[in-house]
């Protein structure tokens, strides 16, 4: 067995994946470089191979590719960045047909999570437990509007095509004050990522950095309060292999966004279990694989699992394709990864035939 990956050589993702052939015996993948497909070249996929795709992310020339060309920390452009990626998709869906191959990677489903707006909705279809939408919005004025309608006072705003929280937006009002919690800075050039979280708190401020964001498309829910363990607010972050999740990390904060490169912390994931109780930790599992059932093409998917206040209540915040990047965890104590990494238990389901209906 061979895979094929398209993917960034030289990436973390991506050699990781190929170290995780290695260790099981087969020989690296052939990589196919997204900056090749992203150009418009058709992939040249080897029948018999396995295809995956793995994330664009990470390398400025594709970027440059999917976005036009700029600063590769700008936050705006995430609606030509999907459409040049869901399009690059679709040649890669194609080849891997005429090459008759079998695939990890569902490319429909990966567009449909790069789409919070529809991956919420297939979601809540499906009955997994999310926070509620306002639905999309135009612009401040509408979402103050909005907001007031549904009597919210604190909502998450969500670029509709963003990840890693590039543009998100922990927003709360009460009368005569607002807050808006985000990576993203207003320079004089235009908003950018940063890796320091930072809070406006005049409407001007907030009006422009939502305004900026619009463009792009908005998805906003309900802020659900996140139990906390130390003064911290947790989420999990839960990586389901074949159906079953294997993988998890607690990840802790100060502010609202948890994500690890923003200066959260892997929290003690013995301390989340024991306070949710055997039921509460079976009952959180069970959210994340259900999430996964709705997208029954793809191998891997990783959940953004939200633990409510009191412990006992759980909402998906995101499902994510590439959410496999978690160096030197390993899979939960007596599950089907116990003692392997996220990329080393894919390659063994796929040799235990344990590979999705998937169209590719």
């Amino acid at each position: 067995m061979r895979f094929t990956v398209v993917g960034t050589p030289g990436d973390r993702r991506t050699d990781g994946f190929a170290a995780a052939c290695r260790s099981s015996g087969l020989a690296g993948p052939d990589v196919i470089a997204w900056t090749d497909v992203l150009r418009g070249a058709e992939p040249e996929i080897a029948p018999g191979t396995v295809l995956r795709v793995e994330s664009p992310g990470g390398d400025p020339e594709a970027d440059a590719l999917l976005r036009g060309p700029g600063d590769p920390a700008r936050v705006p452009g995430g609606a030509a960045w999907y459409g040049t990626f869901t399009a690059a998709l679709e040649r890669v869906r194609a080849a891997g047909a005429r090459a008759g191959v079998r695939s990890v990677s569902d490319t429909g489903e990966i567009a449909v999570m790069f789409d919070k707006r529809v991956c919420h909705a297939r979601l809540e279809a499906a009955g997994v437990p999310v926070p509620s939408a306002l639905g999309e919005v135009r612009g401040y004025a509408e979402l103050r509007a909005r907001m007031a309608a549904e009597k919210a006072a604190r909502v998450f705003v969500k670029p509709a095509h963003g990840s890693s929280a590039s543009g998100v937006v922990a927003l709360q009002v009460a009368p005569g004050r607002i807050r808006a919690v985000t990576s993203a800075a207003m320079t004089g050039t235009g908003m950018l990522n940063s890796l320091r979280v930072r809070a406006y708190q005049t409407e001007p401020e907030v009006a422009a950095l939502i305004d900026a964001l619009a463009p792009d498309g908005l998805h906003v829910e309900r802020w659900i309060p996140k139990a906390s363990l130390g003064g911290r607010a947790l989420d999990l972050r839960v990586v389901v292999i074949a159906g079953e999740p294997t993988h998890v990390v607690a990840r802790t904060s100060r502010h609202p966004m948890t994500n690890l490169h923003l200066g959260g912390a892997r929290g003690d994931l013995g301390e989340v279990r024991a306070a949710l109780g055997e039921d509460g930790w079976r009952r959180a599992l069970d959210a994340c694989a259900r999430a996964a059932e709705c997208f029954p093409g793809s191998l891997m998917v990783g959940v953004d699992l939200l633990i409510q206040v009191g412990w006992r209540r759980f909402a998906v915040g995101e499902v994510n394709a590439f959410g496999d990047l978690l160096p030197g965890l390993t899979g939960l104590p007596g599950g089907a990864a116990d003692g392997l990494d996220t990329y080393t238990a894919q390659v063994q389901a796929v040799l235990s035939e344990k590979l999705p209906v998937c169209t590719t």
